[in-house]
C-alpha cells in the first residue's frame, strides 16, 4: 500500500454559539513542513495539535487552519478610547482637520482595538479535538485513494521496464555477431593480415567486457523488489526512491556497455520510464 502526500480535509460545526471551521491541506515535501494557524481560545492547544498532525500525517507540507466565528453576534473587540482621544489630540495639534477626519485616521493607527481573552472550555475542546481527528482521517482516506492511482501507474511502468529488459536479451543475441562483423570490416579496410586465433581470443575478451548478463539479472531483481515494496503494508516513498537509484545504476551501466544502436535505443526508453517513476515518487509518502 502506498499513500500520496496530497490531500484535503475540511469540517464545519457549531458548538456553544461558535462556528468552528477546521481545514487541512497537504502537499509533497521531503520532510514534515507544518504551518498551523489557530484562533483563540484554542491557541493554547497548538503544541498538542502539532503532535497529533505529525503522528498521523508523518511527512509532507501541511497547512492547518482552525478558525472560530461567533454566531450570536458577540463582539470580542473593544475600542481603547483613551488611546483614540490621544491620537486625535496629536493629529489636531499638527494639522487643521475635522473631527470626522481625525477619527478616521486614528482608527487605523496601532493599539486602537484590543481583543478580550476567552477562556478555553473543556467541553468545547473535547468536541474540537474529535473533529480534528475526523479531518485527519478524511485526509488519510484521500491520500490512500490517491496512492491507489499512483500504484497502478507504477505497476504499468515497472512492467514496461521488465519488457524492455527482455528486449535487451534479444538484442544481446544479435549484438555479438554484429560487433564481430564490424571489427572484421575495420581490419579488412586496413588490409592487414592478422592471426585468426589471436583475433578470436581478442574478440572473446572484448565481448566479455561488454556482457550485460549481470546487469540484466540485477535489474530484474530490483524491479521485482520495487513491486514487492509497493505491495507492503506501509507506504515508504523514500525506500522506493532508493530502489529507483539502483535501477538507474544498472540501466546506465547497460547503456555504457551497449555498443549496439538498437540496444542503446532500448536503454533510452528504459531511462524515460524510470524518470517518470521518479517524478511520481516525489508525491509518495
Amino acid at each position: 500500500m502506498i499513500k500520496s502526500m496530497t490531500g484535503f480535509g475540511k469540517t464545519e460545526f457549531i458548538v456553544n454559539s461558535k462556528k468552528i471551521i477546521i481545514e487541512i491541506r497537504t502537499l509533497n515535501s521531503k520532510n514534515l513542513d507544518l504551518n498551523v494557524r489557530i484562533n483563540n481560545p484554542f491557541k493554547d492547544k497548538e503544541l498538542e495539535i502539532r503532535k497529533k498532525i505529525a503522528t498521523k500525517l508523518v511527512r509532507g507540507k501541511v497547512v492547518f487552519n482552525l478558525s472560530v466565528e461567533h454566531t450570536n453576534g458577540k463582539n470580542l473587540n473593544i475600542i481603547n478610547t483613551e488611546i483614540v482621544k490621544d491620537y486625535i489630540k496629536q493629529l489636531k495639534a499638527i494639522a487643521t482637520i475635522s473631527d470626522e477626519k481625525a477619527i478616521d485616521i486614528a482608527s487605523k493607527l496601532p493599539n486602537v482595538l484590543s481583543s478580550l481573552e476567552e477562556e478555553l472550555d473543556a467541553t468545547e475542546w473535547k468536541t474540537v479535538n474529535s473533529k480534528i481527528d475526523e479531518a485527519l482521517n478524511n485526509i488519510d482516506g484521500f491520500r490512500i485513494d490517491e496512492g491507489e492511482i499512483l500504484k497502478i501507474d507504477f505497476i504499468n511502468r515497472i512492467e514496461t521496464l521488465q519488457q524492455l529488459c527482455k528486449n535487451n536479451v534479444v538484442f544481446e543475441e544479435e549484438r555479438v555477431p554484429a560487433v564481430k562483423n564490424r571489427i572484421l570490416k575495420s581490419l579488412n579496410d586496413l588490409k592487414q593480415d592478422v592471426d585468426q586465433n589471436r583475433f578470436e581470443q581478442e574478440i572473446i575478451y572484448y565481448l566479455e567486457k561488454l556482457d550485460i548478463t549481470e546487469e540484466n539479472v540485477r535489474l530484474n531483481n530490483h524491479l521485482d523488489y520495487f513491486l514487492k515494496a509497493l505491495n507492503s503494508n506501509e507506504s515508504n516513498g523514500k525506500k522506493l526512491g532508493f530502489i529507483c537509484q539502483e535501477i538507474g545504476r544498472e540501466i546506465n551501466t547497460t547503456g555504457s556497455k551497449a555498443n549496439y544502436a538498437p540496444m542503446q535505443q532500448n536503454v533510452i526508453l528504459m531511462k524515460d520510464e524510470l524518470e517518470k517513476i521518479k517524478e511520481q515518487l516525489l508525491n509518495v509518502l
